[in-house]
């Protein structure tokens, strides 16, 4: 998983980036409308989906974490997009579930390379950013459509700067992956 993960660094910088220019966004405009904001999360999970899947195709087991959020991603993306007029609570439990199930699979590929290389912790922090993100949602469903916004913003911001990091340092560690070309 090093050698994919660090071939292909500047992918994990763009998903970072993306996700920091949708919490700027979202916060930018918080009377965005619940249609606005199916719209805008659909078309962010689409290009964090498909940039997951363009980071888990080559060789190696350990893609198959990547494939799976990609899945996920696009799947969730695609549900925003075709019913766009979906409730707020709907759309909360659809960006929970993903979240969940997205921080789990990270923190196990976190898991699985704790003794690959050092500072997997970073890839860790992505997945319980996201776990703690999901759990809330489920928590209190009841505050709304800006706190829903905000909670958003706020994961995607953070999580967009921990990928960002993990990015760069996954660029410093390219050239001691196994296989990896120099």
């Amino acid at each position: 998983m090093l050698e994919l993960l660090s071939r292909r660094w500047h992918l994990v910088v763009l998903r970072g980036v993306v996700a920091i220019l949708f919490g700027v966004i979202a916060i930018a405009w918080p009377a965005i409308t619940v249609l606005a904001l199916a719209l805008l999360w659909g078309v962010y999970l689409l290009m964090d989906g498909i940039s997951s899947i363009v980071m888990g195709m080559g060789r190696g087991t350990d893609r198959m974490y990547m494939i799976l959020i990609g899945v996920l991603g696009i799947a969730a993306g695609v549900i925003s997009l075709v019913w766009p007029h979906i409730t707020v609570v709907v759309l909360l439990l659809l960006i929970a579930v993903w979240a969940i199930v997205a921080g789990v699979l990270q923190i196990a590929a976190a898991i699985r390379l704790r003794k690959v290389i050092d500072n997997e912790w970073f890839l860790a922090i992505t997945g319980v950013v996201m776990l703690i993100l999901g759990l809330l949602l489920i928590v209190q469903p009841a505050e709304g459509a800006i706190g829903l916004l905000i909670a958003i913003a706020t994961f995607a911001i953070a999580w967009g700067v921990v990928l960002v990091v993990l990015g760069f340092r996954l660029r410093q560690l390219r050239h001691h992956a196994p296989g990896a070309a120099v």
